[in-house]
């Protein structure tokens, strides 16, 4: 029969070997399943992780074999592990991003540890088996994005990770099973069932589901398709009159995906992986980095950093309505606003942990900073993670004008975070759950994971 375009999918998840990842691809897979690990370990510290916990241990759970972020000895049956992590990781909104805009690590990463662990012995995957599969999840999602210019802005309508993150956790399972080509199509087909959340829920806590479904769903299809469960062969062409994964976007147009070996580049191999600095929305670092550039400027200019000196704050941003948020009023929603990380940037010189705490949102000299806050949007400063900036302008009583700008930001995949500031972040974030020498046991073992010979262990 005629190649088309799921056919093509379901023979590269099939076909792609160890030897088809380069050296640069490995070491930035591994850049990403270590920081994933350690947002999703100081996840697990979240009011939201303790929810979805407790939702999983209250259901009956007869295989309960895989390991849990930030719980010591507690298990549970392998989808709701991956759900659990899923939420953990995503917690915070602390994890890795792509362009175009996904969180590719947090839907592939835990259904990946869960199924290790549920897997016989005998039958564990090694290291390099682990990380084909991760890779496999992630190029997954990213040729998906490349099939709509609707993906390469800052979403709208569906959240990406509950869309392409289903459909690549289940590529990534699917292979991390051994699935054959048929079966690896129909656990595509039956993902897309699977897949899709509104972006009305950013900013509240079902945000970090959505990432959390993405692994369990995905996770899900393909041991459905593993156990004979059939699903639309086409479904990620674009079939006139009968919506597949075209469902999620308007513009759409899928093309095969060639075969592994000397003809195919990873996408990772093109281009890196955005690596947060602090937990919140991705748009909210270039803000934070215009505001501490300003505000240097401003200290060098009056002394010290005086807020009543300030007039107005000007804030040159895209349009984008979920993260344009003037007065949050949770944590959540300070992570998806502009103005807040910014005036938080101003008034504390950093964004962290800290700074999406109740005592810390509701700060009256932060309340008065934020009613200085102006909007304006500047035609040239599109929705869009690889060209927008941020733009900070403080407008001082003196009339006196300081403007900061920032148009990538340290930790982007143009400008991707050194290995010491990965680890020193990796390290922040595991030891709040892990004590040191468990800490730098991961760091070790993801280093030299190639060389795992039973991946369960991580």
């Amino acid at each position: 029969p005629e190649e088309t375009v799921t056919s093509s999918f379901a023979s590269f998840i099939q076909a792609v070997r160890p030897e088809h990842l380069s050296k640069t691809v490995l070491q930035r897979s591994k850049r990403m399943v270590l920081d994933s690990i350690g947002v999703g370990l100081v996840g697990s510290t979240t009011p939201v992780f303790q929810i979805a916990l407790q939702y999983c241990q209250e259901l009956y759970s007869p295989v309960a074999v895989s390991s849990v972020y930030g719980k010591p000895g507690l298990k549970l049956s392998p989808t709701l592990a991956a759900f659990t992590n899923g939420v953990a990781t995503h917690s915070m909104d602390f994890d890795d991003t792509w362009h175009p805009a996904t969180h590719p690590s947090g839907a592939v990463l835990p259904a990946l540890l869960a199924a290790s662990q549920m897997l016989p012995p005998g039958t564990k995957p090694n290291g390099m088996d682990f990380l084909l599969a991760f890779n496999v999840g992630v190029e997954v999602q990213g040729r998906l994005m490349h099939f709509s210019t609707e993906a390469h802005n800052i979403p709208k309508r569906f959240h990406p990770p509950s869309v392409v993150g289903t459909v690549g956790s289940a590529a990534a399972t699917a292979k991390l099973l051994a699935l054959s080509p048929a079966q690896c199509a129909h656990a595509l087909g039956i993902a897309a069932s699977l897949a899709g959340a509104p972006m009305a829920n950013a900013a509240t806590q079902a945000k970090p589901l959505h990432v959390g479904n993405a692994s369990r769903l995905g996770f899900e299809a393909a041991l459905l398709a593993a156990r004979g469960m059939e699903a639309n062969p086409l479904i990620l062409d674009d079939i006139p009159g009968c919506s597949g994964f075209s469902a999620f976007y308007g513009v759409y147009q899928p093309k095969p995906l060639s075969a592994p070996g000397d003809h195919h580049e990873f996408l990772l191999e093109k281009q890196d992986i955005a690596f947060k600095r602090f937990p919140a929305h991705l748009g909210m670092h270039w803000v934070v980095d215009a505001a501490l550039s300003v505000r240097n400027l401003f200290i060098n200019y009056a002394g010290s950093f005086s807020p009543t000196l300030i007039r107005t704050i000007v804030l040159k941003i895209p349009v984008s309505k979920y993260i344009n948020r003037p007065f949050p009023s949770s944590e959540h929603q300070a992570r998806h606003s502009f103005q807040f990380n910014a005036c938080t940037a101003l008034l504390d010189g950093e964004v962290d942990l800290s700074s999406f705490t109740e005592s810390s949102i509701h700060r009256q000299e932060l309340r008065e900073l934020l009613d200085k806050v102006v909007v304006e949007h500047p035609e040239d400063n599109v929705a869009n993670f690889d060209k927008m900036y941020g733009e900070v302008a403080l407008l001082l009583h003196s009339g006196d004008v300081l403007t900061g700008k920032c148009d990538t930001f340290y930790g982007h995949w143009r400008k991707p975070l050194s290995t010491e500031s990965l680890l020193k972040k990796f390290r922040s974030n595991a030891s709040r759950v892990l004590p040191e020498e468990k800490v730098e046991t991961i760091i070790t073992m993801v280093d030299n994971l190639e060389n795992l010979s039973d991946s369960s262990q991580l």
